[in-house]
């Protein structure tokens, strides 16, 4: 009899749990995706039933023991040929989903752009976007009105619902883009800083003395530029290239073209990139735009030195000024390189502790608090 009122007990403090949902497409290599996890993490901590719902099988990561996961496959969906009535269909059936298998949710964080789609149909409440990227550089907007299709689409869809850009570079490029369609506030990506660490102790790499960028070979983390600047340096320094993506092809044949074959490693994907991180004796980005710069906070956690470009939106956010070069810039990038391989302490910043999970998780309920409040006092604000 103790022991069934014990089970009825459990079962209704289990029901009566506040409930945190988190939607991503996948669960593959993205700093994205992994944003996801160490943020379900956060939540966790601060009391809360956790749900990851991603809609393709994928996963490279390892999975949080604490969260739960669901996977509501999109793939038979995609017999419907227009894409808006796709969408809506889906966003049907995932509503219902989350209403017969997760419940009442006190905040779902809908993350990427398919998820983004699809939730802006859902009947849901209690819905935010997180908005990873510098929109206008992502989807090359320009002046020229040539993308007012897909910017007028944007703007349907993020209007819906408030949204949390992962950097106030972020957050002002989405407010200049669209307008103030919907409420809006910069927080930054959490940083799960002890589990970083445990999993940079997991091997010593086999390199030693070397430079390591990470980052997918696509276009805007500029791996050209990156290699035609260390062309121009001493090279006394090995540069380690981990990521994968469309781009390594082409990469991989300047390389070649620069004579640099012996001075260059492809690492590939590497689903713990942190021992790499840890023992670099710096690390270097060159992208043209980040959302956050996420591989930067990762660094500053293990004491590793970064130099980046000061694109429009994140490293300006994490770094001191000394540590920035100017966008596209191969001659200044080359200098930055030479005196970093000279001198790297010089180039050591602090991490900051407020990129903890936990504290970033209460960051996101207090401003769904906020709007509350005020759509209570005020509903026409919201």
């Amino acid at each position: 009899m103790i022991n069934k009122l014990i089970k009825i007990t459990e079962n209704a403090h289990k029901k009566n749990k506040k409930k945190v949902l988190l939607v991503i497409n996948c669960l593959q290599g993205g700093g994205a995706e992994r944003v996801v996890l160490t943020l379900g993490q956060g939540f966790y901590d601060l009391g809360y039933e956790v749900h990851v719902l991603r809609f393709k099988p994928r996963i490279d990561y390892d999975l949080n023991p604490n969260l739960n996961y669901h996977l509501l496959n999109f793939k038979r969906f995609k017999l419907i040929p227009k894409l808006e009535r796709r969408d809506k269909v889906f966003a049907f059936v995932v509503d219902r989903y989350i209403s017969k298998n997760i419940g009442r949710t006190d905040l779902i964080l809908s993350n990427l752009d398919r998820a983004d789609s699809i939730l802006s149909n859902s009947k849901l409440p209690n819905i935010f976007y997180v908005i990873h990227n510098t929109v206008s550089l992502l989807y090359k907007f320009d002046d020229t009105g040539a993308d007012h299709e897909l910017r007028s689409k944007m703007m349907e869809i993020y209007s819906k619902h408030p949204c949390v850009c992962v950097s106030k570079g972020a957050e002002r490029d989405f407010v200049e883009s669209f307008g103030n369609i919907t409420p809006t506030i910069a927080i930054h990506n959490p940083i799960d800083r002890d589990g970083i660490k445990k999993l940079a102790d997991a091997f010593v790499p086999d390199y030693q003395n070397y430079i390591i960028h990470v980052g997918s070979f696509k276009e805007a983390k500029r791996h050209d530029i990156l290699l035609r600047a260390y062309a121009q340096t001493d090279q006394s320094m090995p540069l380690l290239l981990l990521g994968k993506g469309k781009l390594k092809d082409e990469i991989e044949q300047l390389v070649v073209e620069l004579n640099l074959e012996e001075k260059v490693v492809f690492l590939g994907f590497q689903e713990n990139p942190f021992p790499y991180i840890k023992h670099a004796t710096f690390k270097v980005l060159t992208s043209d735009w980040e959302g956050f710069a996420l591989v930067i906070a990762e660094s500053l956690v293990l004491g590793t030195p970064v130099i980046s470009t000061d694109c429009q939106s994140g490293p300006s956010e994490l770094l001191p000024e000394n540590n920035l070069m100017p966008l596209g810039d191969i001659d200044a990038i080359a200098a930055k390189l030479s005196l970093a391989m000279k001198n790297p302490q010089q180039f050591h910043a602090e991490f900051n502790e407020a990129l903890l999970p936990v504290t970033i998780a209460q960051k996101y309920l207090t401003f769904a608090t906020d709007l509350e409040v005020k759509s209570v006092l005020n509903p026409a604000t919201i």
